[in-house]
């Protein structure tokens, strides 16, 4: 049992962050009922890998009778996870106004990217648009290219699902004090300018530039990117600290006395190219093997087929594979509640009505699926 046992969430189905924070709060432990549509709730139909593992009550939510079973769920949960645009839910008549005077302790999540309120609440955008106006997305990229959207891991995930769940757990917390729920306004704009704060403070004390590729941390240092070994394939390496470069020097058989100040921006472009060019006398993996047991900070770039193979991730169970299907193991790690992979193919998903039973509701609400 993880360490969310006994909390109980309904989600409102959605895409992007809302499944992954759900995703996360049922590893977690948590009891989660998915609220979809009737169609999705049929046998056979199909599921996206992050709603896989919680049943699903198929609720038609413009109709009295949908209506009436979503308030019923609402009333006995701890969590409402919500994603849709504001007033929505306000006109289905299942807001945060009308569900916590029927359950005054429910923590009522809204996961969005604009936020509840701001010039752009009501509008559309995607994980790119949320993290073109807060500065994250021009920091992504080389000096010679433009912006390079760093798939949806900024937006949707870092600074919409982990912020949601953040926030829902620090409302559960915060009920125990209060023995009130309350709303938790998660925006992807917001998060992920959260999660530029390092770079912001470094901004602040001159140690970081808005031209891209030219800081420590973005490929402008060449202590601190990816190279192309002989083979096609890369090695990232990360030694920003003075020992760290020592040990990656030494393993590229260079003498630092020989080179020029590392941390003079001047001398990059020229360590760069040392750097490139013995790396790429040697393959990805024997460049690998050269720096096994170091310090240097290096390591090959695998991609995601190989990657579950890697000694360290596979002992970890960090990723794991169902036939052709990659899917991450728990995290974070408990010592004594551990979570589960609710999407694991020996996850035994439960049936809706045994999750109504635990949940002391008594109704036959939609359908589910097993």
């Amino acid at each position: 049992m993880g360490p969310l046992h006994g909390i109980r969430i309904v989600e409102f189905a959605g895409i992007g962050p809302g499944p992954m924070a759900a995703m996360l709060l049922a590893d977690l432990g948590a009891s989660v009922i998915r609220v979809d549509r009737p169609e999705a709730a049929a046998s056979g139909a199909p599921r996206p890998h992050m709603s896989a593992g919680r049943p699903v009550a198929g609720l038609d939510l413009k109709s009295e009778a949908g209506l009436r079973d979503a308030r019923t769920l609402v009333a006995a949960a701890d969590v409402a996870l919500e994603g849709f645009r504001p007033g929505v839910m306000e006109r289905l008549g299942l807001g945060p106004d009308d569900c916590l005077a029927a359950n005054p302790g429910l923590i009522y999540a809204r996961m969005t990217g604009w936020g509840q309120d701001g010039p752009l609440a009501d509008r559309a955008g995607h994980d790119m648009n949320y993290i073109s106006l807060n500065g994250a997305l021009h920091s992504f990229g080389r000096a010679d290219s433009g912006p390079v959207p760093p798939a949806n891991l900024v937006g949707d995930f870092g600074g919409g699902a982990l912020f949601v769940v953040t926030g829902i757990l620090a409302a559960l917390v915060e009920r125990q004090r209060s023995g009130r729920g309350q709303v938790v306004d998660a925006a992807m704009v917001d998060g992920s300018a959260f999660l530029m704060s390092m770079i912001l403070d470094d901004r602040a004390r001159g140690a970081w530039r808005d031209e891209r590729g030219t800081n420590y941390l973005d490929t402008g240092a060449p202590w601190y990117d990816v190279y192309a070994c002989a083979d096609g394939g890369y090695v990232s390496v990360g030694c920003i600290e003075p020992k760290f470069y020592t040990a990656f020097l030494a393993g590229l058989g260079l003498a630092e006395a020989d080179l020029p100040d590392r941390m003079d921006p001047r001398n990059w472009p020229g360590l760069r190219d040392r750097f490139a060019a013995v790396l790429r006398t040697r393959s990805r993996d024997e460049w690998a093997e050269a720096f096994a047991g170091t310090d240097a900070c290096v390591q090959p770039v695998l991609s995601l087929a190989e990657a579950p193979d890697h000694p360290h991730v596979r002992a970890r169970g960090t990723l794991r594979r169902d036939g052709d299907r990659i899917y991450a193991g728990p995290a974070p790690r408990f010592g004594r509640t551990p979570g589960a992979v609710t999407r694991a193919p020996d996850f035994p998903e439960p049936e809706l009505s045994d999750v109504l039973a635990e949940w002391g509701v008594d109704a036959d609400l939609g359908g589910a699926r097993g």
